[in-house]
């Protein structure tokens, strides 16, 4: 249980923690908005209805294309709504960001791969305006789609990882479900590992012998959870298809740093229509960034990272992983900044801790769960490689050998050697927008050396 006592620097009423469901609320989120708000509610499940299909998708239907711009037309179309009766409260609030940032993936994502991205005024105003109150970017994130988008099967049952349910989806398939819920069911999981970072910090403010044996049972009980978080990641497997989830769901939540079509050596930015009329909308600035939702914005493995010392910062430059700091909910960005400045440092204790009792050392003990505890989350960056592997790197090679494939037969049609085609460079990058197996590697590795014994040197490549 995560401790409310004033001297926790873990206080789950401030960061809003919940010892039982972690960074997930304790109570199902908001599953619609009434009133006025409802008009939004009903563009999403007419473009839900609608099966919209992605705009870049090889073969698309002119069929498709006409169901996807009658669409777009009726979101340009509906009213502007204020949002002031939304603000009073954080439920509405994160259901308002889910429900636009979803209409807003769904209008850009279904457009021709070749023309302007302008996003509609009835929904870039109260996307950004949300997106201010909420001190998030206006762009879908990890919460939309994982930790603020859920319902149980049985309304009156605890929150289980075999009870929930997902609320919002882009295609209906089940593998976009379960996609979701792999995270979510992680999450859940990790509300025991949150509970014992609690413990453990309590044991090294201690620090006597006691504490370090405490200490030391808890690390070894941490390294079983994120074992357990690693099973839950792989079983993915078990509901979601590669190519379903490749071809299907995944184009839906790209960012804009994740575009496909270059145009003159440049991805298309996204204009918000009307934004330059709103001072203090201030969530677009030059140098903006605009990532999807992705795994790399989860607060859960973050605080981890942070717990353990693992340290991915770079000089001069602001790591991928710190730029994802800045797509979580505010509450819990507040609580990683917290936990990172813990003046006694879980690897710095157990680098310093004496030995304390005969035999085998205390502070030996203690070290070999300190890196049993980082090994197992090694193995779980090594389990998130296998994922990215089968759902990622082979779909899309086996996409883009489909799309040079049609490719030649436009040129063998038209005896022609113009051929001009979206860059396959999304390809290789995740939905954040980096390079993804050099960012995998990158963060497995840096785990990897985080370790206080010796490692060989072909533990890692």
């Amino acid at each position: 249980m995560i401790s409310n006592s004033p001297a926790s620097p873990m206080k789950s009423d401030l960061f809003e923690v919940d010892s039982r469901t972690g960074f997930m609320p304790f109570q199902p989120p908001v599953s619609r908005l009434d009133g006025v708000w409802a008009s939004w509610e009903t563009l999403l499940v007419d473009a839900q209805h609608r099966k919209l299909q992605p705009g870049d998708k090889l073969g698309i239907s002119h069929t498709d294309k006409e169901s996807s711009e009658a669409w777009r037309a009726q979101v340009r179309q509906t009213a502007s709504l204020p949002i002031d009766g939304l603000t009073t409260s954080s439920v509405l609030l994160r259901r308002a960001h889910l429900v636009l940032a979803f209409i807003m993936h769904y209008y850009i994502h279904s457009l021709p791969p070749d023309v302007p991205v302008v996003i509609p005024r009835p929904i870039s105003i109260p996307l950004l305006q949300v997106a201010k109150v909420l001190d998030l970017p206006p762009v879908i994130t990890f919460s939309d789609t994982v930790l603020y988008n859920w319902h149980l099967k049985e309304s009156s049952a605890a929150v289980r990882q075999d009870l929930i349910q997902s609320q919002t989806l882009f295609t209906g398939l089940p593998d976009e479900e379960a996609f979701y819920l792999s995270s979510a069911r992680i999450e859940l999981r990790g509300a025991d590992a949150l509970g014992i970072m609690q413990s453990s910090m309590d044991e090294i403010f201690v620090g006597d012998e006691i504490a370090i044996n405490r200490l030391t049972s808890y690390l070894f009980e941490l390294a079983v959870i994120i074992n357990d978080l690693k099973i839950l990641l792989l079983d993915v497997r078990k509901g979601c298809d590669p190519e379903a989830y490749y071809n299907d769901v995944r184009p839906w939540f790209r960012g804009e740093d994740s575009d496909s079509y270059l145009e003159n050596g440049q991805k298309r930015r996204w204009i918000f229509e009307g934004a330059g009329e709103y001072a203090d909308l201030n969530m677009l600035p030059g140098d903006r960034e605009l990532s999807g939702a992705s795994a790399g914005q989860s607060s859960l493995i973050h605080a981890l990272d942070v717990f353990l010392g693992v340290n991915h910062e770079q000089p001069n430059k602001l790591s991928y992983m710190k730029r994802m700091q800045r797509y979580m909910p505010h509450h819990h960005r507040c609580f990683l900044d917290h936990l990172s400045k813990n003046p006694r440092p879980l690897r710095e204790f157990v680098l310093s801790s004496s030995s304390l009792s005969s035999g085998q050392s205390t502070d030996g003990r203690l070290k070999d769960a300190y890196n049993k505890a980082v090994m197992a989350l090694k193995e779980f960056r090594d389990a998130h490689m296998v994922i990215a592997a089968l759902y990622i790197i082979g779909p899309a090679r086996r996409a883009a050998a489909a799309q040079t494939a049609v490719g030649q037969e436009q040129i063998d049609a038209t005896q022609t050697s113009d051929l001009t085609s979206p860059t396959l460079e999304v390809a290789l990058t995740g939905t954040g927008g980096t390079y993804l197996v050099q960012f995998l590697k990158g963060v497995r590795n840096q785990t990897f050396r985080t370790l206080l014994t010796e490692a060989p040197a072909f533990g890692i490549n």
